[in-house]
Protein backbone atom coordinates (compact mmCIF):
# COMPACT_ATOMS: atom_id res chain seq x y z
CA UNK A 1 0.00 0.00 0.00
CA UNK A 2 0.70 3.69 -0.83
CA UNK A 3 0.13 5.67 2.00
CA UNK A 4 1.17 9.00 -0.05
CA UNK A 5 -1.63 7.73 -2.53
CA UNK A 6 -4.24 7.08 0.45
CA UNK A 7 -3.30 10.95 1.62
CA UNK A 8 -3.88 12.64 -2.06
CA UNK A 9 -7.26 10.22 -2.02
CA UNK A 10 -8.46 11.71 1.40
CA UNK A 11 -7.50 15.31 0.47
CA UNK A 12 -9.52 15.04 -3.11
CA UNK A 13 -12.64 13.63 -0.86
CA UNK A 14 -11.88 17.07 1.53
CA UNK A 15 -13.32 20.30 1.13
CA UNK A 16 -11.06 23.37 1.69
CA UNK A 17 -11.42 25.05 5.01
CA UNK A 18 -10.95 28.32 6.63
CA UNK A 19 -8.56 26.58 9.49
CA UNK A 20 -5.70 24.88 9.44
CA UNK A 21 -6.86 21.21 9.80
CA UNK A 22 -4.69 18.38 11.24
CA UNK A 23 -4.30 14.56 9.68
CA UNK A 24 -5.97 12.57 12.15
CA UNK A 25 -5.06 8.54 11.99
CA UNK A 26 -8.45 6.60 13.31
CA UNK A 27 -7.24 2.85 14.31
CA UNK A 28 -10.41 0.85 15.36
CA UNK A 29 -9.89 -2.27 17.51
CA UNK A 30 -11.48 -5.66 18.53
CA UNK A 31 -11.55 -8.27 20.45
CA UNK A 32 -10.49 -5.75 23.45
CA UNK A 33 -11.64 -6.11 26.82
CA UNK A 34 -11.15 -3.34 28.08
CA UNK A 35 -12.56 -3.98 31.41
CA UNK A 36 -9.07 -5.16 32.26
CA UNK A 37 -6.80 -2.24 32.82
CA UNK A 38 -3.80 -4.05 31.59
CA UNK A 39 -5.66 -3.94 27.92
CA UNK A 40 -6.01 0.48 28.10
CA UNK A 41 -3.42 2.41 26.88
CA UNK A 42 -2.26 5.46 28.17
CA UNK A 43 1.57 6.72 26.11
CA UNK A 44 3.28 9.24 24.60
CA UNK A 45 4.85 8.85 21.58
CA UNK A 46 7.03 11.37 20.03
CA UNK A 47 6.72 11.50 15.85
CA UNK A 48 9.68 10.93 13.80
CA UNK A 49 8.75 14.13 11.42
CA UNK A 50 6.93 16.50 14.23
CA UNK A 51 3.28 17.37 14.40
CA UNK A 52 3.89 20.65 11.64
CA UNK A 53 2.18 22.78 14.60
CA UNK A 54 3.34 24.76 17.49
CA UNK A 55 2.43 23.16 21.04
CA UNK A 56 1.22 24.89 23.82
CA UNK A 57 2.58 23.94 26.76
CA UNK A 58 1.69 24.10 30.43
CA UNK A 59 3.90 23.42 33.43
CA UNK A 60 1.95 23.33 37.13
CA UNK A 61 5.54 23.69 39.03
CA UNK A 62 6.88 24.22 42.70
CA UNK A 63 10.83 24.37 43.02
CA UNK A 64 10.63 24.25 39.00
CA UNK A 65 8.96 27.46 38.49
CA UNK A 66 11.66 29.81 37.79
CA UNK A 67 13.05 27.35 35.33
CA UNK A 68 9.65 26.52 33.88
CA UNK A 69 9.28 30.39 33.13
CA UNK A 70 12.02 30.67 30.85
CA UNK A 71 10.68 27.75 28.77
CA UNK A 72 6.68 26.99 28.96
CA UNK A 73 4.05 29.04 27.74
CA UNK A 74 2.22 29.02 30.81
CA UNK A 75 3.09 27.93 34.51
CA UNK A 76 0.72 27.11 37.52
CA UNK A 77 1.79 27.46 40.79
CA UNK A 78 1.09 25.22 43.37
CA UNK A 79 -1.16 28.34 44.90
CA UNK A 80 -3.54 28.74 42.05
CA UNK A 81 -3.93 25.06 41.35
CA UNK A 82 -6.93 25.37 43.20
CA UNK A 83 -8.50 27.75 42.20
CA UNK A 84 -8.52 26.68 38.80
CA UNK A 85 -10.22 24.07 40.59
CA UNK A 86 -13.05 25.90 41.77
CA UNK A 87 -12.92 27.86 38.19
CA UNK A 88 -14.17 25.03 36.04
CA UNK A 89 -14.75 27.24 32.68
CA UNK A 90 -11.72 28.67 33.30
CA UNK A 91 -9.73 25.10 33.46
CA UNK A 92 -11.79 23.75 30.51
CA UNK A 93 -10.71 27.07 28.51
CA UNK A 94 -7.44 25.82 29.13
CA UNK A 95 -7.32 22.44 28.66
CA UNK A 96 -8.48 23.56 24.95
CA UNK A 97 -6.31 25.98 24.51
CA UNK A 98 -2.72 24.28 25.58
CA UNK A 99 -1.54 20.98 24.46
CA UNK A 100 1.12 19.27 26.41
CA UNK A 101 0.97 19.39 30.24
CA UNK A 102 3.48 18.66 32.81
CA UNK A 103 3.27 18.54 36.70
CA UNK A 104 5.97 18.31 39.28
CA UNK A 105 6.07 15.32 40.92
CA UNK A 106 5.48 16.97 44.60
CA UNK A 107 2.47 18.71 43.55
CA UNK A 108 0.32 15.65 41.23
CA UNK A 109 -1.77 14.74 44.21
CA UNK A 110 -3.31 18.12 44.50
CA UNK A 111 -3.70 18.41 41.08
CA UNK A 112 -5.36 14.92 41.00
CA UNK A 113 -7.67 16.47 43.47
CA UNK A 114 -8.09 19.77 42.42
CA UNK A 115 -7.68 19.41 38.59
CA UNK A 116 -8.16 15.18 37.68
CA UNK A 117 -12.07 15.47 36.82
CA UNK A 118 -11.43 17.93 33.91
CA UNK A 119 -7.80 17.11 32.55
CA UNK A 120 -7.82 13.15 33.21
CA UNK A 121 -11.42 12.97 31.43
CA UNK A 122 -10.06 15.09 28.83
CA UNK A 123 -6.69 13.34 28.20
CA UNK A 124 -4.41 16.34 29.99
CA UNK A 125 -3.05 15.23 32.81
CA UNK A 126 -0.45 16.07 33.56
CA UNK A 127 3.26 13.88 32.82
CA UNK A 128 4.81 14.07 36.40
CA UNK A 129 8.45 15.36 36.59
CA UNK A 130 11.22 15.61 39.28
CA UNK A 131 12.28 18.67 40.64
CA UNK A 132 15.22 18.21 38.85
CA UNK A 133 13.84 18.05 35.47
CA UNK A 134 15.44 19.01 32.06
CA UNK A 135 12.45 21.18 31.45
CA UNK A 136 14.40 22.74 28.38
CA UNK A 137 14.53 19.59 27.08
CA UNK A 138 11.18 18.17 27.93
CA UNK A 139 9.57 20.42 26.50
CA UNK A 140 11.34 20.74 23.36
CA UNK A 141 10.45 17.08 22.70
CA UNK A 142 6.74 17.99 23.53
CA UNK A 143 6.58 20.08 20.39
CA UNK A 144 6.60 16.26 18.44
CA UNK A 145 5.04 14.05 21.11
CA UNK A 146 1.28 13.00 21.14
CA UNK A 147 -0.59 10.93 23.80
CA UNK A 148 -2.07 7.75 22.25
CA UNK A 149 -5.02 6.61 24.73
CA UNK A 150 -7.52 3.62 24.96
CA UNK A 151 -9.78 3.86 27.73
CA UNK A 152 -13.67 2.87 27.44
CA UNK A 153 -14.28 3.06 23.54
CA UNK A 154 -11.94 0.38 21.35
CA UNK A 155 -10.94 3.36 19.01
CA UNK A 156 -7.49 5.04 19.30
CA UNK A 157 -7.59 8.46 17.62
CA UNK A 158 -3.97 10.29 17.53
CA UNK A 159 -3.01 13.26 15.40
CA UNK A 160 -0.51 12.72 12.78
CA UNK A 161 0.20 15.74 11.34
CA UNK A 162 -1.41 19.01 9.65
CA UNK A 163 -2.80 19.80 6.17
CA UNK A 164 0.49 22.05 5.82
CA UNK A 165 3.23 19.16 5.96
CA UNK A 166 4.37 17.06 2.81
CA UNK A 167 2.85 14.46 2.35
CA UNK A 168 6.00 11.92 2.64
CA UNK A 169 6.29 13.38 6.57
CA UNK A 170 2.79 12.41 7.54
CA UNK A 171 3.25 9.29 5.63
CA UNK A 172 6.56 8.23 8.04
CA UNK A 173 3.84 9.64 11.32
CA UNK A 174 1.46 7.28 9.89
CA UNK A 175 3.47 4.08 9.47
CA UNK A 176 5.57 5.18 12.74
CA UNK A 177 2.39 5.35 15.01
CA UNK A 178 0.70 2.64 13.73
CA UNK A 179 3.82 0.15 14.19
CA UNK A 180 3.81 1.54 17.78
CA UNK A 181 0.19 0.65 18.59
CA UNK A 182 0.23 -2.54 17.15
CA UNK A 183 3.22 -3.74 19.38
CA UNK A 184 1.37 -2.18 22.39
CA UNK A 185 -1.54 -4.54 21.68
CA UNK A 186 -2.06 -7.89 23.34
CA UNK A 187 -2.95 -9.75 19.59
CA UNK A 188 -0.83 -7.37 17.67
CA UNK A 189 -2.33 -6.97 14.53
CA UNK A 190 -5.13 -9.30 15.39
CA UNK A 191 -6.38 -6.65 17.57
CA UNK A 192 -6.60 -4.41 14.85
CA UNK A 193 -9.91 -4.20 12.91
CA UNK A 194 -9.87 -1.09 10.85
CA UNK A 195 -7.23 1.64 9.96
CA UNK A 196 -8.62 5.25 8.60
CA UNK A 197 -6.75 8.73 7.77
CA UNK A 198 -8.73 11.91 7.51
CA UNK A 199 -8.53 15.85 7.67
CA UNK A 200 -10.20 17.06 10.61
CA UNK A 201 -13.34 17.86 8.86
CA UNK A 202 -12.46 15.53 6.03
CA UNK A 203 -13.93 11.93 4.43
CA UNK A 204 -12.15 9.10 6.05
CA UNK A 205 -9.90 6.91 4.11
CA UNK A 206 -9.38 3.18 4.46
CA UNK A 207 -5.64 2.18 5.11
CA UNK A 208 -4.27 -1.20 4.23
CA UNK A 209 -1.31 -2.39 6.20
Amino acid sequence: MDINEKIKEAKQKSKARKFAQTWDLVINLRDMDLKKPENRLNLEYQMPEGLGKAIKTVVLADSLYAEAKKHADLVITRAEIPEYGKDKKKLKKLVDEYDYWVGEASLMPLIGKELGVVLGTRGKMPRPVPPKADIEGLLERAKSTVRIRLTNTPVIHVVVGTESMPDDKVSKNIEAVYTYVKEHLPKGKNNIKTVLIKLTMGHPVRLEF
